[in-house]
């Protein structure tokens, strides 16, 4: 295990802002994991895991240990008629995980493809897209203790999953280290069409629904409208979707009867998509500085070059403040902000 010092961390971010480390460490097996931490623990140094740097805004300077991960592997282990158990180690790339399902025409995942980030870090944020969030294909997952090195089990109850929230994004936060997922994935796939332009899209390119088509069409559909990270640096989603109850919905039909919506399982609720707030705001395609929203998405934030994350934030401050001002509603971010 090696500790390096003063570590740029330009390269290890999405949105591409500087940032230098005091300490860092790359591990690659539990041993390594478990020394960094009891190294981490005896220096009382502040800690940081970064996985795949796609959900992270971080501060120009981190005083303390940032632990990345890059614990490899991926594997089938078990299976039954019906359904096939995959172990995924924290530190490989999320879509290389799609990408093997897919390969294997098992289903649960598809519509989750070209989702940025790594493994260890989907079930923090119990990523979501096009009608499927990560909970759906989950069964379990091994994290080690932070604070003892010790190995526990977390199972979908333990994990206390909600919309882009877990146990490890609340009570149990900067605790644990996600070491692997296990995702229960079908051998016969039901496929989810009906969210976003899935169906539409099918159509347009004369493919039959299977998991590799649901995936062509989902790179294809999430490449047009999101900015790719090593053109542009972003976060991709940096505000979270809002609920809103029907009430409120109500309000802002009489302004703007062309709101888009979203029934939910709670009939008093519906999903109003933060990106349209955030256009009608006036911020879609805007510039301040060097950050901006992105000219395709609103909801997206990007570095348009030598941003620091201090500016990012500001930028995303005044964006909450302008959707509050203009429906008085309340986004909440997405990203993971250390600052």
């Amino acid at each position: 295990m090696k500790i390096e010092t003063n570590k740029s961390l330009l390269e290890l971010n999405t949105f591409g802002v500087p940032c230098t480390a005091s300490s860092f460490v790359s591990i690659s097996n539990l041993e390594q994991l478990r020394s960094a931490l009891q190294y981490s623990n005896a220096q009382q140094k502040n800690l940081l895991i970064l996985g795949g740097g796609s959900n992270v805004l971080l501060p120009s300077q981190f005083d303390g240990l940032v632990l990345s991960n890059d614990l490899k592997g991926i594997r089938k282990f078990h299976e039954d008629r019906e359904h096939v158990w995959v172990e995924c180690m924290g530190g490989e790339n999320w879509d290389d995980l799609v990408r093997f399902s897919v390969s294997n025409k098992w289903g649960g995942l598809e519509n989750l493809s070209l989702i940025p980030g790594s493994v260890g870090a989907a079930p923090m944020q119990n990523i979501g897209a096009y009608g499927i969030e990560l909970c759906d294909s989950f069964d379990y997952l091994l994290a080690m203790e932070i604070k003892t090195g010790a190995l526990r089990v977390f199972d979908k109850q333990d994990c206390e999953f909600g919309y882009r929230e877990s146990v490890f994004k609340r009570a149990l936060k900067g605790q644990y280290v996600i070491v692997s997922i296990v995702v229960r994935l079908a051998k016969k796939p039901k496929l989810v069409l009906s969210y976003g332009a899935i169906k539409a899209k099918l159509a347009e390119k004369k493919l039959q629904p299977s998991v590799a088509a649901v995936r062509e069409v989902v790179v294809e559909i999430r490449r047009a409208k999101l900015p790719d990270p090593a053109s542009i640096g972003n976060c991709g989603s940096f505000f979270k979707n809002v609920l809103v109850s029907t009430k409120v919905l109500e309000r802002i039909k009489k302004d703007y009867p062309e709101v888009p919506s979203y029934p939910q399982d709670d009939p008093t609720k519906v999903k109003i998509p933060t990106g349209w707030l955030v256009e009608k705001c006036g911020w879609k395609g805007k510039r301040v500085g060097n950050t901006g929203a992105y000219e395709k998405q609103a909801l997206v934030l990007v570095n348009h070059g030598g941003a620091t994350g201090e500016e990012v934030l500001e930028l995303s401050e005044k964006i909450i403040a302008s959707v509050k001002q203009k429906f008085d509603i309340a986004i909440e971010r997405e990203v993971n902000v250390i600052l």
